[in-house]
């Protein structure tokens, strides 16, 4: 690669060469990214990019979550990819690859992973894949090649909705690299994260890429100092010399676990596991009954560094700390309706994180296509603050003539003080909404809705009908309360009541009104021991009743 700068006129040329599959003779292309700025052109195996003046994101673009992404062009290996608001129909996914992550090495080396984005991503979805590093041609050739092959037995249509673009994010020349960055990876499998080795006489510490153990598997993690590193072979037997140390071992030879389990028996700090030569670092992780022996020290893979496996066959002191590097985000969203989208956490190394926020954003469009169905709307709560004791309590008057409806349903939503996920709350609580409309009525306080909040996401939305439970709002002014535990972080909540006609016995049968509720159980927890604590309950159905649904 060769970046020349004119200083008279600021005119930039880059110019990567890099092999390609395509045939060399292939004629030129021009494929513009910003009007009247950057020119890609593409000849043979070579790929270049010039501009005519200084580079600018174009305005329009935002650049928070929520914000409209505006229309963007960008070469691909497969010729000029186009997105422009409201004519993509499905979501699109932009994952921007660096080698110098472990975690995306895996991602793109495990079978299961590659598996998982080929068989399960969903029709709607389309993904751009970029790379941020100065070997984009080369990554993305790679990548491009790993989907292929995964592909070749399985599902080969989903290659057309696969973009490998061969411009590093630095050169686009558009909003994207403004997202990546300001969007900096948070949470678990974010940042680079490192192993940084020091020995007497070495002028430079050594530092490398490595992968964590599964986060649900080990729950030890490395602390903020220094470990002497011993090594131990394969690790697969126990070793006295590893005791208050980092165990340097080998892959192989026995599962992860065994060395884990080994190595913790020897008293040892940690493990770090080196991928023997030309092996990919791999999602360590239990398998099956192995995953209920609980070890409380980390471990992590990372690639054989000869200059550590040198000083440690020579019986030099070798020092390992441990250190996660910030980064720019490695994938971020754009769902149907145009919005930016987070992607959330990435727990572990897979593409199925992928799929599932696609299939997110698909649901999602699903349920504003309902939302536009015709209702008599009450809005209860309106982006009102949830936490506490209290929760969030407003006091609503209802539609006269309610036994003119005989669907109810509940619109409800949660988002976050901030626009991030960040600004989230953390774990999973049930949410519950209670409504009385008449303090003296058996049906005061009684639950009318259920939800569990989504773990540090701010996107949870749910349309969930509870047209039996109509009785339970009898007065035209009802108060609602919606809460989780009181420790919890705050959550932003809005709801909205939704009456409507519906639920007919069949074409042009009468219509069914809910009528009247019955308490069978008042709850309790529910284990092997929750039969045992209730007898069968026996009433009498009124004579008009055509049906009694279970809620």
């Amino acid at each position: 690669m060769a970046l020349l700068r004119s200083q008279s006129s600021l005119l930039w040329f880059l110019v990567v060469a890099a092999h390609v599959t395509e045939a060399a003779e292939r004629p030129m292309k021009r494929m513009t990214l910003t009007e009247d700025e950057s020119v890609w052109e593409s000849k043979g195996d070579t790929f270049s990019f010039r501009s005519r003046k200084t580079s600018r994101v174009e305005a329009a673009a935002g650049s928070e979550p929520g914000d409209v992404a505006a229309a963007f062009r960008v070469p691909t290996l497969g010729g000029e990819f186009i997105y422009q608001p409201g004519v993509l129909k499905g979501p699109l996914v932009i994952h921007a690859f660096t080698n110098k992550s472990g975690f995306l090495e895996c991602i793109w080396s495990s079978e299961s992973s590659l598996s998982s984005l080929v068989q399960d991503l969903p029709d709607s979805t389309q993904v751009l894949f970029l790379s941020l590093d100065d070997s984009a041609i080369s990554d993305v050739l790679w990548m491009r090649d790993q989907v292929q092959r995964t592909a070749m037995h399985s599902k080969k249509e989903v290659l057309s909705r696969l973009h490998f673009s061969p411009v590093p994010v630095f050169a686009l020349g558009n909003w994207i690299p403004r997202v990546l960055y300001s969007w900096s990876c948070m949470g678990v499998n974010c940042g680079l994260s490192q192993a940084v080795f020091t020995s007497q006489g070495w002028k430079m510490p050594v530092i490398i890429k490595r992968l964590d153990a599964r986060y649900d598997w080990l729950m030890g993690r490395w602390a903020q100092t220094s470990y002497r590193l011993v090594d131990a072979g394969d690790g697969c037997d126990a070793s006295l010399s590893v005791a208050a140390a980092v165990a340097w071992v080998s892959a192989g030879s026995c599962s992860f676990f065994t060395k884990v389990q080994s190595m913790a028996k020897s008293n040892a700090s940690g493990v770090l596991v080196y991928a023997l030569p030309g092996n990919p670092l791999q999602d360590m992780n239990c398998v099956g009954d192995e995953c209920y022996s609980p070890l409380s020290i980390p471990a992590s893979m990372v690639h054989l560094e000869p200059s550590v496996a040198q000083a440690l066959r020579f019986g030099q002191l070798v020092n390992v700390s441990f250190q996660v590097t910030p980064s720019p985000n490695f994938f971020i969203g754009i769902d149907q309706q145009g919005a930016l989208a987070e992607m959330g956490w990435f727990l572990y190394p897979t593409f199925s994180f992928i799929n599932w926020q696609a299939q997110w954003f698909d649901f999602n469009m699903d349920l504003w296509t309902k939302l536009k169905s015709p209702a008599s709307v009450v809005s209860v709560f309106d982006k009102v603050q949830m936490q506490g004791d209290k929760g969030a309590v407003a006091t609503v008057d209802l539609p006269l003539g309610l036994l003119d409806f005989n669907t109810l349903e509940l619109d409800a939503s949660l988002s976050c003080p901030g626009r991030r996920d960040s600004s989230c709350a953390q774990w999973d609580h049930t949410v519950q909404l209670f409504v009385c409309c008449n303090p003296l009525s058996l049906y005061c306080n009684m639950e009318l809705g259920r939800w569990i909040t989504a773990f540090r996401r701010g996107i949870g939305h749910w349309l969930t009908d509870v047209s039996p439970l109509i009785p339970l709002l009898d007065s035209n002014k009802c108060t609602f309360t919606m809460k989780t535990v009181p420790w919890a972080m705050p959550w932003i909540v809005s709801l909205n009541l939704r009456f409507s006609l519906g639920n007919q016995t069949g074409d042009g049968a009468e219509k069914l009104h809910p009528f009247r509720v019955t308490s069978l159980y008042s709850g309790g927890t529910f284990d092997k021991n929750y039969n045992k604590n209730y007898q069968p309950v026996k009433f009498l159905l009124p004579a008009s009743t055509k049906k009694a649904p279970n809620t």
